[in-house]
């Protein structure tokens, strides 16, 4: 019976009626069954494993810890931008909804234009609004939100308006996100499942 190695017996792949060995290696992206693993189509199921990927690098793999009921974090790692021989890592902002952002500063002026795009892309019941005055105490409030694209902001003690600004809002196209539900996998999930990419459990899988 031949030998399947790799960090998981991959059932798309195949390994068939092989018997799979954990040798701690990574199956190239030929597609053969031996390979088990077919690169990038490991699926991590079950967040079994992590693959540590690096663009142009090598791909390594972890020491097996059990049933690590933990998925992988969105983010980037580069090389640091100010200290020599150190790299940099963030991890993305994670929320129960399909949120965007945006921000700047508004001095001279008591409008802030959203981008144009915000009014197909943005709930705008959903639009929240943070103000940081500079310099003063200048008693800001947010006194309309006209079209989901602009936000008309008042000084109540008169002042010149001079002020930091971050505006939430959540994505109106596709269904809302459910953030919990019952189940055992992320297949599961109770609404639709083409709508999202989940680390650890979509990447590699065919859609």
């Amino acid at each position: 019976m031949p030998q399947c190695q790799g960090l998981y017996p991959d059932p798309d792949v195949g390994c068939g009626d092989s018997v799979w060995t954990q040798d701690g290696s990574f199956g190239s992206a030929d597609g053969l069954e031996e390979d088990c693993c077919n690169d990038i189509s490991c699926h991590l199921k079950n967040g079994l494993f992590e693959a540590n990927l690096q663009v142009g690098g090598t791909v390594t793999a972890p020491t097996f810890q059990g049933n690590i009921n933990v998925q992988s974090w969105k983010g980037f790692d580069i090389k640091h931008p100010s200290k020599e021989g150190h790299r940099l890592r963030y991890v993305c902002l994670e929320g129960p909804e399909a949120g965007v952002y945006a921000r700047g500063r508004i001095n001279g002026t008591n409008i802030i234009h959203l981008p144009d795009y915000w009014r197909d892309l943005v709930n705008a019941d959903t639009i929240t609004v943070h103000l940081t005055p500079i310099g003063t105490n200048q008693n800001l409030i947010v006194e309309e939100i006209k079209w989901g694209s602009q936000i008309k902001v008042k000084s109540e003690s008169g002042s010149n308006i001079d002020c930091f600004y971050l505006v939430h809002g959540a994505r109106k196209d596709g269904e809302p996100l459910i953030p919990e539900y019952e189940g055992e996998t992320p297949a599961d999930y109770p609404g639709d499942p083409t709508q999202f990419s989940i680390a650890g459990y979509d990447y590699g899988r065919d859609t």
